[in-house]
């Protein structure tokens, strides 16, 4: 249980579907309410697939590529500081490949479930790093149940808060996600400190104190 609500917790953080509903509103604000469902429902499935693929294959690219896991956790480390710090400073949306192009190109298309939505905005490289990294430390069987368990909820999760984005984006307004955004950044700046700190003791340990 511990397992599952520590990865449900960090990939829920670095993710932060709630700073995606704005920007989930202002694309979907003509869309009809049975439109909203499917494109909510195919976002997360979307970002399941991808977070799934990159648990269980990433490694190998990594492998491919000769990159270590202390590498990786290092710039993934640097990735989710990075988004967790545009998070708390307001300046996420710019972060997440979002510009006005893009969003017009979703207009006329009327699909973004995939783009702009699963990939880059919610499973972008902060999250597949993360679950590379998190692979490698835990690869028996039950974690690997955990695990899928857990990226299976935070799926839910993402179906669940776009689904509510209109009714929350006039509940909370927008001080009210301003002020969650923050406070889930200061969370992924913590989470990303704590994949730098780790990597660099594991790197002593193995090269200086053998």
């Amino acid at each position: 249980m511990e397992l599952f609500i520590y990865l449900f917790a960090a990939l829920f953080s670095v993710l932060n579907p709630i700073g995606t509903v704005p920007i989930f509103v202002g694309l979907t604000l003509e869309d009809s309410d049975k439109e909203r469902s499917r494109i909510s429902l195919w976002t997360a499935i979307n970002v399941f697939i991808i977070l799934i693929i990159s648990f269980f294959f990433g490694e190998y690219v990594l492998t491919f590529f000769g990159i270590s896991i202390e590498a990786l956790r290092i710039a993934g480390g640097i990735i989710i500081a990075t988004s967790g710090f545009s998070l708390l400073t307001g300046n996420f949306n710019k972060k997440r490949g979002v510009n006005k192009k893009v969003e017009d190109d979703a207009h006329r298309r009327n699909d973004i479930a995939l783009t702009p939505l699963a990939i880059p905005m919610l499973a972008g490289p902060g999250s597949i790093s993360l679950l590379i990294a998190f692979y490698h430390e835990h690869h028996n069987l039950s974690d690997i149940i955990v695990s899928i368990l857990a990226i299976f909820a935070v799926a839910i999760a993402i179906f669940v808060t776009l689904r509510s984005a209109h009714y929350l984006a006039r509940l909370l307004g927008a001080s009210g996600i301003v002020a969650i955004s923050r406070i889930v950044g200061f969370i992924v700046i913590a989470i990303g400190v704590q994949y730098i700190i780790s990597s660099i003791i594991t790197i002593v340990q193995n090269n200086f104190m053998n």
